[in-house]
């Protein structure tokens, strides 16, 4: 006889506290992310400091931030076969490596005004950045079966609070003109003493295979089998939607205020820091809220408040309504990667779901704000995030495909 264990109404219990071991683990993620979000908004405001710097024009820079995006690719589309030949201590150490090297050199070469060397930083970044990331995520998602206890919002919480962090500062230090080579190699250095402390605590196990069992070797096509689980596709496009939410957002919101809404830009700065506070908050209030309601209600809520924050924004005429609607645009779109990673690791080969889902939602970061670029140049940018309202909305009908699979007992 058998009886379900997941998806039944029965009330849910109360996790064992963590162990120390655990503890330790959950920690050393939290910090990396935290690093990852301090070094990736410590670059983007001063972009027009390193623009000045290395004397590009706007087509020249856009050149230069190609490196970003190639980079972030190859990142992710290799990060699966390392973790699985090596293991997540072994990428995130590489991928780490990688992302403070970037850093570092765009720091150096904005110094000697040297715009290649600043694609090859931003490059550089990228790749570790992708490769490690999904790392981290397979690991979160690991330790969340391990524990029972929710971990991937506040992981993604800790992202979000770095790039509030890291903003900040870096407004600070663009107000009294310090210079960008300080700034970046100050912020490299802060992460490679983080860096050191968090590797030990990575587990060197978590995704790695078992080289003693003999498998068939792994073409492109069976990497590609895994979407052949309609859940996952299913998922996939729901993390597609938030991130694009989210992506267009950290790309687009202070331009689409000023531009848009008639706002300056230091109110189009405020307004984007209000995004980042609320994405912040959002992340970490996500493990009380799954406790309490579950993955579905919540990740179906969060789609629908998003929906209204972002139709506030391309509907009203009056700018603090939809400056005001920015808050719940954020709070909406903060649980689309935790959640959705949660979900994708529920499966027999969780290195590869949650890797395949992942690679969904950073696709929808780099390749989603340029096409809405291309769409607002011709419609306006407020127009233009009608494309992110209708995925979000798809999202609303989707949700269910976050319940957790039903496994039976015998």
């Amino acid at each position: 006889m058998t009886e379900p264990i997941h998806g039944s109404r029965t009330p849910r219990t109360r996790p064992a506290p963590m162990s120390a071991a655990l503890r330790r683990r959950k920690w050393a993620i939290f910090v990396f992310m935290l690093i990852v979000g301090i070094s990736f908004a410590s670059w983007v405001v001063r972009t027009p400091a390193v623009r000045d710097a290395i004397d590009a024009s706007t087509a020249q820079m856009g050149l230069v931030l190609f490196g970003l995006s190639i980079g972030s690719m190859t990142g992710l589309l290799s990060s699966a076969t390392i973790i699985r030949a090596l293991g997540a201590r072994w990428t995130v150490l590489i991928g780490g490596s990688s992302l403070l090297l970037g850093v570092f050199l765009m720091g150096t070469m904005a110094g000697a005004s040297s715009a290649i060397g600043v694609f090859f930083g931003l490059l550089f970044f990228g790749i570790g950045m992708g490769m490690a990331e999904i790392a981290i995520n397979i690991e979160g998602a690991r330790i969340e079966q391990l524990s029972g206890h929710s971990v991937m919002p506040t992981l993604h919480g800790c992202f979000s609070l770095g790039t509030v962090i890291g903003a900040t500062i870096g407004i600070a230090l663009n107000a009294i003109a310090f210079p960008v080579i300080l700034h970046l190699v100050l912020a490299g250095a802060v992460g490679v003493a983080a860096l050191l402390w968090a590797i030990p605590g990575i587990a060197a196990d978590t995704g790695r295979e078992d080289r003693s069992i003999e498998r068939p070797k792994r073409t492109w096509g069976s990497r590609l089998s895994v979407w052949r689980d309609s859940r996952l596709v299913l998922l996939g496009v729901i993390l597609l939607a938030l991130a694009l939410a989210e992506g267009s957002a950290s790309d687009w919101l202070p331009l689409l205020m000023v531009d848009g809404h008639g706002v300056s830009a230091t109110f189009g700065s405020v307004i984007f820091t209000a995004f980042a506070v609320a994405m912040t908050i959002g992340r970490f209030s996500g493990g009380p809220l799954l406790a309490r309601f579950g993955p579905v209600v919540v990740l179906r809520a969060s789609a629908v408040v998003a929906g209204i924050g972002i139709a506030l924004v391309v509907f009203a005429d009056n700018a603090f309504v939809a400056g005001a609607a920015v808050l719940l645009w954020g709070l909406g779109a903060a649980l689309g990667f935790p959640i959705c990673l949660s979900a994708a690791a529920d499966s027999e080969d969780s290195t590869a779901s949650v890797a395949a889902v992942a690679t969904a939602g950073y696709i929808a970061f780099l390749v989603g704000p340029p096409l809405l670029g291309f769409v607002g140049e011709h419609i306006g940018l407020r127009l233009a995030m009608l494309v992110v309202l209708a995925m979000v909305a798809i999202a609303v009908f989707l949700a269910p495909a976050a319940r957790p699979r039903e496994k039976v007992a015998a």
